[in-house]
């Protein structure tokens, strides 16, 4: 997980930034973080609409239609699909819990287990329909999906509490 937590740094999303990494047998196989598709404007550059808008028109849950962002464990997958890694029977470590649209992805790709670190907070939460879906669609992960207790330093930044400490580059690493 320390390692997911070290690619989110990379992360470039308004919103909360997220790392997750694939392992089979044991190694990494690839790696992913929220943002944008490669060669378009990141969101901290107004690249993303629902990002821009997220305290306004697009509550938190909500408009996962309308972000052009690619999500962790999306980038994650496309990224080994695109070097001709296979990922079935895989675990992937997320720093929050997938959403609908990863965990069907992870499915479709034969991940067998998912382990995140923070809960994701969304509009399933209040709705026991959606809720019984997610459920059903985590129960199908062979391994299942379970959440980890470690500490995060930096949890707040990654919600998009708080900027990045001073003394610290565009991705909030420390400078030296």
């Amino acid at each position: 997980m320390n390692i997911a937590m070290a690619v989110r740094e990379r992360a470039d999303c308004l919103g909360q930034k997220v790392g997750a990494i694939i392992v089979l047998s044991h190694r990494i196989v690839s790696t992913g973080y929220n943002g944008t598709p490669a060669g378009m404007r990141n969101c901290s550059d107004g690249g993303c609409v629902r990002c821009s808008n997220r305290d306004k028109k697009y509550p938190s849950g909500t408009g996962y239609d309308l972000c052009i962002c690619v999500h962790a464990e999306q980038n994650a997958i496309l990224s080994a699909a695109r070097f001709g890694i296979s990922i079935q029977g895989a675990t992937v470590y997320t720093t929050v819990q997938p959403c609908f649209g990863c965990l069907k992805e992870m499915l479709q790709a034969g991940i067998d287990e998912v382990i995140y670190l923070h809960a994701w907070r969304s509009a399933r939460d209040s709705d026991p329909e959606q809720q019984s879906q997610y459920e059903i669609l985590a129960s199908r992960l062979p391994k299942g999906i379970r959440q980890l207790a470690m500490h995060d330093n930096r949890a707040e930044w990654a919600r998009g509490g708080t900027p990045a400490p001073q003394g610290s580059d565009q991705h909030g690493m420390e400078s030296q």
